[in-house]
């Protein structure tokens, strides 16, 4: 199911057609409130009064046109200018190929360095979204360039990924901040683990290594998933070596767990909800429900009358 669901967000015809259909729009409101920044400001209200943090994301990748990565770096920052009103002042990620990576990785560059000031200025901070494999290698670069004059970037880095042990190992001389994540994309088994047991494994050691390094305050430590039973063997494992759960943050999609994520809270971890939106959220979608296949379930539904 998981192989069908990806080949499905990389199909050019069905991401052209199925998000046209009311049952593709039904099924995706549960992931994101809306398609505009309004309606994402307005379900962050209610998470931030309740001391929630909240990290939002445009949807969107590999544009082809510079202008319209101009267009996307104009909308972030008057998106932190309009979201003054919220309790806490939200965070920000982005993929890089949604800012011109593909076309012009200096371009891109320039685009990440006015955000970061930008998210400096609003008191908070940017993320860099990790993408396929394919980006790695220029992801990390650019991460090790924006780190070097902004203390309040970070860096999404996938468990999956055989080769992440080793980024972990390079970006940690940097005291960075890291989000880590299972990993999405359809990556082949030379590169990537491939079996859950093996994913799970690699997460707790990447998270173990890097919660270390929070202890001392020498990096933030993030962990994106909603594996409530991973992130809770994680803090035992930390816990041990005097790594206390106000040092492990926990990053959830908006939607998926909200119960789940404010009883991690009520536990004593940091808690930040993940809010997308934007007209380009088929393949986000779909691998999303590839990451999670139970969540097909709930879209099938929407086929309901």
């Amino acid at each position: 199911m998981r192989t069908i669901l990806l080949w499905m967000a990389r199909n050019p015809w069905l991401r052209e057609h199925l998000p046209r259909l009311g049952f593709a729009r039904r099924a995706v409101r549960r992931f994101m409130p809306g398609e505009d920044a309004e309606a994402a400001i307005g379900a962050a209200a209610g998470l931030a009064v309740s001391g929630q943090g909240i990290v939002f994301t445009r949807l969107g990748e590999n544009l082809v046109e510079l202008a319209e990565a101009d267009e996307v770096a104009a909308h972030y920052r008057a998106l932190l200018d309009r979201s003054t009103s919220l309790a806490r002042r939200p965070e920000l990620s982005v993929k890089p190929t949604q800012l011109g990576l593909d076309i012009d990785a200096e371009a891109c560059f320039r685009h990440l360095d006015a955000l970061a000031a930008a998210a400096a200025d609003a008191q908070t901070w940017l993320w860099l979204d990790m993408e396929g494999s394919a980006y790695v290698d220029a992801t990390v670069d650019l991460y090790e360039r924006l780190r070097r004059t902004h203390p309040n970037v970070g860096i999404c880095l996938q468990a999956y990924l055989k080769r992440t042990p080793k980024d972990l190992r390079r970006l940690l001389p940097l005291e960075p901040a890291v989000r880590i994540v299972k990993g999405a994309y359809d990556e082949p088994a030379a590169i990537a683990h491939r079996r859950r047991s093996d994913v799970d494994a690699a997460y707790q050691a990447l998270a173990l290594v890097l919660a270390d390094a929070a202890r001392d305050g020498h990096a933030r430590c993030a962990l994106g998933t909603h594996d409530s039973g991973l992130v809770e063997r994680i803090a035992s494992f930390a816990e041990t070596a005097g790594v206390s759960r106000a040092s492990l943050e926990v990053h959830m999609l908006y939607g998926i767990r909200a119960r789940e994520l404010v009883r991690l809270q009520g536990a004593g971890f940091p808690v930040f909800t993940l809010i997308a939106y934007g007209a380009f959220w088929y393949p986000w979608y779909m691998r999303r429900l590839a990451e999670r296949p139970a969540n097909v379930l709930f879209a099938l539904r929407q086929l309901l009358p």
